[in-house]
């Protein structure tokens, strides 16, 4: 049987994604974007509760810059949606067994556009989900399919780029493809080292808590020692804070391939060039978590726990290092970017016998291999199994509240991520509404603010699902409906463009629907904007008459307002 170079080249890259160095190959794509390629973020970058799946595009701080199918295919998939990709395309490319994703569009090239539209119409919604069938909107290499935006979470104008295995759906590294058309001659850049001594098996300059150092650098930004000596003795994990640089670019970047070494025999190495949506979560368990959620600084563990499924690891005794001598441990990091570009930084742990400290006695110990649960007479936690990364003792505190409609409940003192949802249940200590729908379970901030969570009246009290420990709760009410704006409307016939303003004061907007005379009207909105427009079509309208607007949204705890208005279209 014939294989073609194509064929190959792909087949190598599906054996050679577990290893840390492999060359890039020829590859048949054409760019995304037709403007010089720089990024501002790249695969793997190290995200809140995800990693990165894809490379950012800058575009010259603006939108509206040309987006290209990067090879012949088909639009498998359109999403338009206020948050997430906002308005995304994917294209599938039978040849290669890939699937490409464009994401943060500001619009859909004109069939794509019109497709939508359609089916917008037809579903009566702005947020939707489109699967056409194969060849139904058929790409060429090179073909412009939309145009740059800042849609959906996008926290300014680029292109989000995705190369991912049809058949998977896993992402893959884009670089793997495009590599050489963004030189790249920086190493990366260390920040930090951190011990961690294991629960009642180690211990690190006479604390089990873990110990964070902050990397300095001399003026020539070469890096300097550990500011402070390290003794420990018995079983520890380390991590380290790092990023990635790239040539003429002042952002900061995710580093692909982390190597710890101990007396010079390799001890953990991760390489990320591909991993599952389903264990994204897991970047949870790959960082050091609670260091994240108090201080904002990511640090990347060198070891293993037992919950953590990623498979981009090789690992020795999963990382964990056993100090039973008492004499120096020469450790190094190196970290190395897709480039080949690698930082070496060496230190010293002195193995030094110290009293280990035995694990307290815990009231609530809670298993990762086990279905978990608290019960008290006013609040329960359900903790499903497959959700822990590694045991921890549960920690409840219940505080008295006259600001809220139950006491609040400390749900763990320290943060812990959970893989996916556990649910928590909240007896109300004043049950005094008709409307049940109005109770809902908040998070309350350090700084006293909230964020409404929901949930459903249950047994006198409120349940809902919560996707980490370490936060506060209490039910509270929302009894205000939202809040509609007519803006300019004596303009609208003008300009052709209706323009709502719609706000809630808490529970947020949950639906909205547009009509004039009685029919659907598409307004389009994005999240980072109250403003939701609709622009006439004429095609839809019945010009020369009397036209009748009628606006409604409903939010979250289910108030609901209405708004009409009269014009002469």
């Amino acid at each position: 049987m014939k294989f073609n170079k194509l064929f190959l080249s792909v087949s190598l890259f599906f054996i050679s994604t577990g290893f840390s160095g492999f060359s890039v190959y020829s590859q048949p794509y054409a760019s995304p974007v037709n403007i010089p390629p720089a990024l501002s973020a790249n695969f793997g970058e190290l995200r809140s509760n995800h990693f990165h799946s894809g490379l950012d595009y800058k575009t010259q701080q603006v939108t509206n810059k040309p987006v290209i199918a990067i090879a012949d295919g088909y639009i498998s998939h359109i999403s338009v949606s206020p948050g997430g990709y906002g308005l995304a395309l994917y294209i599938n490319h039978p040849a290669t067994g890939h699937t490409s994703v464009y994401g943060h569009l500001n619009s859909f090239s004109k069939p794509i556009a019109d497709y939508v539209k359609e089916k917008q119409y037809e579903q009566e919604s702005y947020r939707i989900e489109l699967y056409p069938e194969p060849g139904l909107l058929a790409v060429k290499k090179g073909q412009q399919i939309g145009l740059s935006g800042n849609t959906g979470s996008s926290g300014g104008p680029h292109l989000h780029f995705e190369v991912r295995d049809t058949q998977t759906h896993d992402p893959l590294d884009p670089l793997h493809f495009f590599s050489q058309t963004i030189p790249d001659t920086q190493k990366p850049d260390i920040r930090g080292i951190a011990f961690y001594p294991i629960g009642g098996k180690g211990v690190v300059n006479g604390s089990s808590d873990p110990l964070r150092l902050d990397i300095g650098k001399n003026n020539s930004g070469i890096p300097l020692a550990l500011n402070q000596p390290v003794n420990a003795w018995g079983k520890i994990g380390i991590g380290v804070k790092a990023y990635d640089r790239m040539n003429g670019q002042s952002n900061i970047y995710g580093v692909k391939h982390v190597r710890l070494f101990v007396d010079e025999k390799q001890v953990f190495s991760s390489s990320i060039n591909r991993f599952s949506f389903s264990k994204t979560r897991m970047l949870n368990s790959f960082i050091d978590f609670e260091e994240w959620r108090k201080r904002s600084s990511f640090y990347m563990k060198s070891f293993v726990e037992p919950g953590n499924r990623l498979n981009f690891y090789d690992a020795v005794n999963n990382g964990y290092i056993d100090i039973t001598e008492e004499r120096n441990y020469r450790m190094r990091y190196e970290l190395e970017d897709h480039h080949g570009n690698t930082l070496i930084y060496s230190f010293v742990v002195k193995g030094q016998q110290q009293p280990i400290s035995q694990a307290a006695t815990c009231n609530n110990f809670m298993s990762w291999t086990l279905h978990n649960s608290f019960v008290d007479l006013d609040f329960m936690l359900d903790i499903p199994p497959e959700n822990l990364y590694s045991n921890f003792c549960y920690t409840h505190r219940k505080i008295s509240s006259a600001a809220y409609y139950s006491d609040i409940h400390q749900v763990n003192e320290s943060p812990v991520p959970l893989h996916h949802n556990a649910t928590i249940w909240i007896k109300l200590n004043a049950d005094t509404l008709k409307n049940r729908k109005q109770y809902g379970i908040v998070e309350i901030g350090g700084t006293g603010n909230i964020s409404w969570i929901g949930g459903t009246y249950k047994r006198g009290g409120v349940e809902t699902s919560i996707r980490e420990l370490g936060r506060r709760y209490a039910i509270d009410t929302d009894t205000v409906l939202p809040k509609i704006t007519p803006v300019n409307p004596e303009k609208w016939v003008t300009t052709r463009r209706i323009q709502i303003r719609l706000t809630d004061n808490k529970s947020g907007i949950s639906n909205f629907k547009g009509t004039v005379n009685g029919k659907f009207v598409l307004f389009s909105h994005d999240m980072k904007s109250s403003l939701y427009t609709y622009v006439f079509d004429d095609s839809r309208l019945e010009k020369g008459k009397t036209q009748e607007l009628v606006f409604t949204a409903t939010d979250g705890a289910g108030n609901t307002t209405e708004y009409r208005h009269e014009f002469l279209y």
